[in-house]
């Protein structure tokens, strides 16, 4: 362990990138694909070497820990490391280009799942090296939450931080003359010991976390191979699961061969991207002590149940206007079968765009058939800008930076009829209701000035403003899957090679525009407040 924090955290996460390309060069080698098992191979010694060279000559000389180090480091991985990804790629698809190459991995590792090809065109070891590249990247937000982002208060952690300027509590006894520090900094000499260093933090946060983190991802890979997918659907959906990347192998929706069962299990590993209650670390963000008060889990539930209620009840009153006066009890249980089907396409669809992950369900546009009408897919874009759990995979704005905000406003209503009232609750609420409520407004509106920000610099090419803007939310939202569920207008100014897929909104864009889109993803990975964090005088100070 000594060893290992002299060496720079990009260094050690590139070796394990390096090793893992063994995993698609084996799995290449088995599918009698010896050529591009042999590019995975000679990539992956080549990122081990030079991972090598570079960890033997920093290691002699380490530069000292700061807490800004390992921000800027977790902005390197998400920005250099898609490049180191990139090199297999690059030689599998040599019409493919390495920007496009890069885009492609940028894409996967912050779970974005926005993919410039078509699922059809793609060999078997390149399907799954994205759902790996996203799988690892949905792996390293989980470590790097509690590692970096927590002992730095940003990330959706500074809501639940005890409030700046406002004591909590009550000192009944005289002031002590060594008095205890209720909210120290990582900047406080106590805080100088090797439990500090960054990267010890994100070792020992990554291994309480991998085994919760693989076993449900191998669980939800066993039950889909028994439910009927094939070995590489079931891997790479259970991985595009877990890590909520929505990276799929196949065209349309990938329960096609498992069917509703399947996405019943999908629906449940989805879960834990609504709360970091159910992973290791982040005790401090728990906003009640037992599992069925948990804020997150309340507004999720409300939300994807108004959601699949909605849009059931469009398509009913569709199908009443639709259905003729002479209907007999087969078509009365037909429409009754139809009716269910698009109740659950609507309830698995609001959970996993809630979540941004992307998967649709093979029901929600069997809908169409049952009332006549289209799905309204900008529905979908709502729930992907509110987002799952704070300090999960999810992308968004988080759940409790919502509720942070709906209580604020219950209490502004109560204040209105009962002015001199006393709001209860605890010390919980009370941060959530006014130094909570207070930093999500401010993130609330850095996020939609980013949406505006990035709408802007996209339309610069002839692109529709509402293909803009749907991209645009999908990017930073993490929720690539969003461009494909909404009608666009693609643009064919630029190609990704013969595998490419410009019909889904990505491919035919421009490079400047990709450039672009590619930054909105790393930004809504890191948040905007954390990637602002860089620009702060303070932060920078000795």
């Amino acid at each position: 362990m000594p060893a290992l924090l002299r060496l720079p955290l990009f260094v050690l996460i590139a070796a394990l990138t390096g090793l893992s390309m063994l995993l698609p060069a084996v799995y290449a080698s088995v599918s009698d694909n010896d050529e591009m098992a042999r590019t995975f191979l000679y990539s992956g010694l080549l990122v081990l070497v030079g991972a090598g060279l570079i960890g033997l000559a920093t290691a002699a000389n380490p530069p000292q820990a700061r807490p800004r180090d390992a921000l800027l480091t977790m902005l390197t991985v998400y920005a250099g490391m898609p490049l180191v990804m990139a090199l297999p790629f690059a030689q599998s698809m040599p019409d493919t280009g390495l920007f496009n190459a890069w885009w492609e991995m940028t894409s996967a590792l912050t779970t974005t799942g926005a993919s410039l090809y078509s699922a059809d065109l793609l060999p078997a070891p390149l399907h799954l090296w994205r759902a790996m590249a996203g799988w690892m990247g949905g792996f390293f937000i989980l470590a790097a939450a509690t590692a970096i982002l927590a002992p730095l208060r940003i990330g959706g952690f500074e809501i639940m931080a005890q409030p700046y300027g406002r004591r909590e509590q009550y000192e009944r006894l005289p002031r002590s003359a060594d008095p205890l520090d209720r909210n120290p900094h990582l900047s406080t000499p106590g805080f100088q010991t090797v439990l500090a260093h960054p990267h010890y933090r994100l070792m020992r946060s990554a291994m309480e976390v991998f085994p919760v983190y693989a076993g449900l991802t191998v669980a939800l890979w066993l039950i889909l191979l028994m439910l009927g997918d094939p070995g590489l659907v079931a891997l790479c959906r259970a991985m595009g699961t877990l890590s909520t990347s929505g990276i799929s192998p196949v065209l349309g929706p990938p329960g096609a061969s498992s069917g509703l069962a399947g996405e019943m299990a999908v629906f449940l590993f989805l879960i834990p991207a609504l709360s970091r209650r159910f992973w290791p670390g982040g005790g401090e963000l728990r906003a009640s002590d037992r599992l069925v008060d948990d804020p997150e889990l309340k507004m999720a539930g409300g939300f994807v149940a108004l959601v699949a209620l909605s849009l059931f009840a469009r398509h009913f009153l569709g199908a009443i206007e639709s259905a003729s006066a002479a209907d007999g009890p087969p078509e009365m249980l037909y429409d009754l079968r139809n009716g269910l089907a698009a109740f659950w396409g609507g309830l698995f669809n609001g959970l996993s765009y809630l979540t941004t992950t992307g998967w649709n369900s093979i029901d929600w546009q069997g809908a169409r058939a049952w009332s006549g009408l289209t799905s309204p897919g900008l529905i979908l874009a709502g729930l992907a800008m509110m987002g799952g759990g704070v300090a999960t995979t999810a992308g968004g704005v988080k759940l409790l930076r919502v509720y942070a905000l709906a209580r604020h406003g219950q209490r502004e209503m109560e204040r209105i009829v009962h002015p001199n009232s006393v709001a209860g609750g605890g010390q919980i609420a009370r941060r959530l209701r006014r130094e909570g409520a207070y930093l999500a407004f401010i993130f609330f509106m850095l996020f939609a000035t980013s949406i505006a920000l990035v709408v802007a610099l996209v339309s610069i090419q002839r692109i529709e403003i509402e293909t803009a803007t749907i991209l645009s939310i999908a990017a930073l939202t993490n929720t690539g899957p969003l461009a494909a569920a909404i009608p666009l207008s693609p643009a064919f100014e630029g190609t990704a090679g013969i595998a490419s897929a410009p019909w889904e909104g990505w491919s035919g864009l421009p490079v400047f525009t990709k450039a672009v889109l590619a930054g909105a993803m790393i930004l809504g990975r890191m948040e905007t407040l954390a990637v602002l964090a860089l620009f702060s005088p303070q932060f920078w100070r000795r």
